[in-house]
């Protein structure tokens, strides 16, 4: 029986890091190679990052890409029987077309380009912006077995592609990670290599991209829909064994190759690491601050910076108001100190003082501590100091905001807004507690104080978040069925939901857009995250 061993390129890209992508993908064919792989597949766009965006729009880029994809070429040429199949963009000189493309090359030789003919092009996507839609099928053979290629979401809607024969479908993916879509992924691969009586393998890209988290899970999957699955979150080559009657198995090369499955929330915790550790070092940054308040929000960013860059990179800031409790306090102090990090205390109750004597001859007096303008005072101030030792050390401020509070403009435009990288933007209130319990559980990371207590910003006497908010299994449920499900408000109202708080809550959604523009990123984990996913007018007179 004829064998064909694949290696499986679980790259990392950084978007324009031609050399450094370029590097990492000859390491890794070289490594399968020496290992006897007989094909080494890439991502979706390997070579130059996924999603380049407008930097495709400038010709420059694309020559350079060019010079680096024909350098690569040249260096496959002792590789001998080695099929070597990388993503890039494709440029026609003939009809000077631009496609998203996947090169195959023997030996130094290109076999032939393929490009992609299903441009996705909703949700965080927009390749009709820049790509041309491909024709022509690309079929290969090695060892008897009949190979095809595909790139992504070709095998989502595009029935044409069940048409040309084949043993093995290689697919190329830049897959975006949401906490959906790996099932979803199984059942399409699961659909074709029953229509096709085929196997495929499935190679996605990994690491962070801005908003984008990509979660590699790359896998194989024969005719009877049996599969291996790649480790998630970890840039590897992997080694896996295929017949031409769709039996598969890993090399013997592959140590670490069956894992057991990851729990939601760890998956979640994971993308959230990765996504900060790319950020960071994509971006040369190497150092964060936190305004930790002793609230569960800036308690889980903690967390989760500590696991992704350890304490020395870390620095927290509390600075307590004359409304913020001692619980509050020794809870942020205790947190900053189990963990290492350095932590330093800086009261703000004279700079608020100071504020109120210079502003308050100007604006509508009012000696209530629940003034909305005199707790806003409080968290402006806050990120005035943030930002100013942001700029003295070059630390890169992590906001602590959550879906939630963003969703319904519960956050200080210019106060706890302000940041470079927000890392729970994507996760409801609901979801903050859920994933701080489990990260408690496994780590031991977070005073279960910080979880028990009721949620405040503390800044007035007593306040809870409810003071202003719905409860929040019921504000995350509108918010979930609203962004995710795409569903009116009469048909919320119809599964349960309180009439008026529905429409209190979707009027909120929709007047603090202006908000939410001025937010920083952070990475999407949910089917529809504020950002590219959501793309509303600010000035918007539809109810």
């Amino acid at each position: 029986m004829s064998i064909v061993t694949i290696g499986i390129a679980q790259i990392n890209s950084c978007v324009g890091d031609l050399v450094g992508n370029a590097k990492k993908i000859e390491s890794s064919v070289h490594d399968a190679y020496k290992k006897g792989a007989n094909i080494v597949i890439t991502p979706e766009l390997a070579l130059i990052g996924y999603p380049p965006e407008d930097l495709l729009l400038q010709k420059s880029f694309l020559m350079k890409q060019k010079r680096q994809l024909d350098m690569l070429q040249s260096s496959f040429s002792s590789l001998q029987g080695l099929h070597v199949i990388i993503g890039h963009t494709y440029l026609n000189q003939t009809n000077k077309l631009l496609y998203n493309a996947a090169s195959i090359f023997l030996e130094g030789k290109s076999l032939g380009v393929y490009c992609k003919r299903n441009l996705p092009n909703y949700s965080v996507f927009d390749e009709k912006r820049y790509f041309n839609k491909g024709i022509q099928p690309l079929i290969f053979k090695v060892k008897n077995i009949t190979f095809s290629i595909a790139i992504c979401e070709d095998i989502w809607f595009d029935q044409t592609i069940y048409k040309a024969e084949t043993d093995v479908m290689l697919v190329l993916n830049a897959s975006p990670y949401n906490i959906l879509k790996e099932k979803r992924r199984y059942e399409i691969v699961e659909k074709i290599v029953k229509n096709k009586n085929c196997t495929v393998a499935y190679v996605n890209m990994v690491g962070g991209q801005d908003e984008l988290v990509f979660d590699g899970n790359s896998f194989v999957m024969n005719n009877l829909g049996k599969y291996i699955a790649m480790p998630s979150f970890c840039e590897a080559t992997y080694l896996i064994n295929i017949g031409k009657s769709g039996v598969i198995y890993p090399s013997i090369h592959n140590s670490n190759f069956i894992q057991p499955p990851d729990t939601v929330e760890s998956k979640i915790w994971k993308a959230l690491k990765l996504s900060l550790q790319d950020y960071l070092k994509k971006n040369s940054f190497s150092n964060v601050m936190i305004g930790l308040s002793g609230g569960i929000d800036s308690a889980l960013v903690l967390a989760i910076a500590h696991a992704a860059l350890g304490s020395d990179k870390i620095k927290t800031i509390m600075m307590p108001s004359p409304y913020t409790s001692d619980i509050s306090k020794i809870d942020a102090f205790c947190m900053s100190k189990h963990l290492g990090v350095h932590h330093i205390e800086i009261s703000i109750e004279t700079m608020i003082k100071h504020f109120e004597t210079m502003i308050f001859p100007f604006v509508k007096k009012n000696s209530n501590e629940k003034n909305i303008t005199k707790e806003n005072i409080q968290s402006r101030i806050r990120g005035l100091i943030l930002m100013t030792l942001s700029n003295d050390t070059g630390n890169l401020v992590l906001a602590t905001g959550n879906k939630s509070e963003i969703a319904t403009g519960y956050c200080t435009l210019y106060g706890d807004t302000i940041g470079g990288f927000a890392t729970i933007k994507d996760l409801t209130k609901t979801l903050v507690y859920r994933l701080a319990k489990w990260s408690n559980r496994c780590f031991e990371n977070i005073p279960s104080r910080i979880i028990k207590r009721l949620p405040s910003a503390e800044l007035y006497h007593g306040q809870t978040d409810q003071d202003t908010l719905p409860s929040y299994d019921i504000l995350d449920g509108i918010i979930e069925r609203y962004m995710g499900n795409n569903e009116s408000a009469n048909q919320i109202i119809s599964a349960g939901y309180p009439h008026d708080i529905v429409m209190r809550v979707l009027n909120l959604i929709h007047i603090n857009e202006y908000k939410r523009r001025q937010y920083p990123i952070g990475p999407k984990i949910t089917s529809c995250a504020f950002g590219k996913d959501w793309r509303f007018p600010i000035t918007n007179r539809f109810k």
